[in-house]
């Protein structure tokens, strides 16, 4: 306006965005249902990485987000009314001090409800949590879910080398490869999944906690071809 107004002679912005701002923004990345099924199978029937089995299945079948696992304890599993209870992340500075911070969004704050499943897994973690000599306390938090060789709970790089060290495994096993897998994948999957399955996107949005709707209809832009195909067949025969 002020170049047609001749009150500038040039547009100090006239230049793409993209020339000076760099996309660093974290592509979100799903497995397959078939890849995250062969995943869990593998951890299950593993000797060694056959302990974490229930940790990464709630972490597939939850959508929470790491920071959020790691903090939670166990009077925040409510199995009388089948929900978790998010209202923390438990988080660790580079100065190997653990903080409890409020959820990444306003919208974090949430109960997110659990499958027969996913109860059974966490009962099962409960029941095998190791009762250490003194109990940790994060600023008032204590029972966290999983503890270190130090007594101290696990955070998210623990999950990272997990998942990491079990890739590498499976892939030096089987011909067909499976991608990396981190813990955000597992909640991207579990997004992908519900939005596949026809979850409201506003029920999809409270679930995984998004403070923007946009955050969670981009799940909805990984559908393909056989999608589609099912999705109509579905409204058709309903």
């Amino acid at each position: 306006m002020a170049v047609d107004e001749d009150l500038l002679r040039k547009n100090p912005f006239e230049f793409e965005l993209a020339s000076v701002i760099v996309n660093d923004s974290v592509t979100r990345e799903a497995i397959t249902r078939k890849q995250q099924r062969d995943l869990l199978k593998f951890i299950q029937e593993d000797k060694h990485f056959s302990r974490y089995y229930d940790a990464i299945y709630i972490l597939f079948h939850t959508g929470l987000r790491i920071s959020e696992f790691c903090g939670l304890t166990v009077s925040e599993i409510e199995f009388g009314e089948m929900r978790i209870k998010v209202d923390h992340q438990l988080q660790r500075t580079a100065q190997m001090q653990y903080v409890i911070e409020e959820p990444k969004t306003d919208k974090g704050i949430r109960y997110v409800p659990m499958t027969k499943a996913v109860a059974a897994c966490f009962r099962r973690i409960i029941a095998n949590r190791k009762t250490p000599k003194v109990e940790p306390m994060v600023e008032g938090c204590a029972g966290f879910l999983f503890l270190d060789k130090n007594d101290m709970p696990m955070v998210a790089l623990h999950w990272e080398k997990y998942l990491e060290h079990i890739i590498q495994k499976y892939n030096r096993i089987y011909r067909i490869q499976m991608p990396k897998v981190t813990p955000h994948v597992c909640r991207h999957t579990f997004c992908s999944n519900m939005a596949k399955s026809g979850m409201n996107p506003k029920t999809l949005q409270y679930i995984m906690g998004h403070a923007d709707i946009s955050v969670t209809l981009n799940t909805y832009t990984h559908v393909n071809f056989d999608d589609a195909k099912e999705e109509v067949y579905r409204i058709a025969n309903s």
